[in-house]
C-alpha cells in the first residue's frame, strides 16, 4: 500500500460490506417477524441488528472522515 489514505479505503470498504450483510439479515428478522410478531427471541436479535448497523454506519462516517482528512494532507503536501 503506497498511498497512506489506502488503510481508511479498506476500513470503508468492510464497513460498507458488513452494512449489506446486516441489512439482508435484518430483512429476513423482519419477514420472520410478518408471522411471527410476538417470538421474543426475533425481537432481541432485531435489536442487536439494528445495534450492530448503527454501529457499522458509525464506522463509515469515520472512515470517510479519515479519507477526507488524509487526502487533503498528502494531496496538499508538495511533491
Amino acid at each position: 500500500m503506497n498511498n497512506p489514505c489506502d488503510i481508511f479505503k479498506s476500513q470503508f470498504k468492510k464497513a460498507k460490506e458488513t452494512l449489506d450483510i446486516l441489512l439482508i439479515q435484518k430483512a429476513e428478522i423482519n419477514l420472520k417477524l410478518e408471522s411471527d410478531f410476538s417470538c421474543p427471541s426475533l425481537h432481541k436479535d432485531l435489536r442487536t441488528i439494528n445495534m450492530d448497523i448503527r454501529i457499522t454506519e458509525n464506522e463509515i462516517e469515520h472512515a470517510e472522515s479519515c479519507i477526507q482528512e488524509c487526502e487533503l494532507k498528502y494531496n496538499s503536501s508538495p511533491s
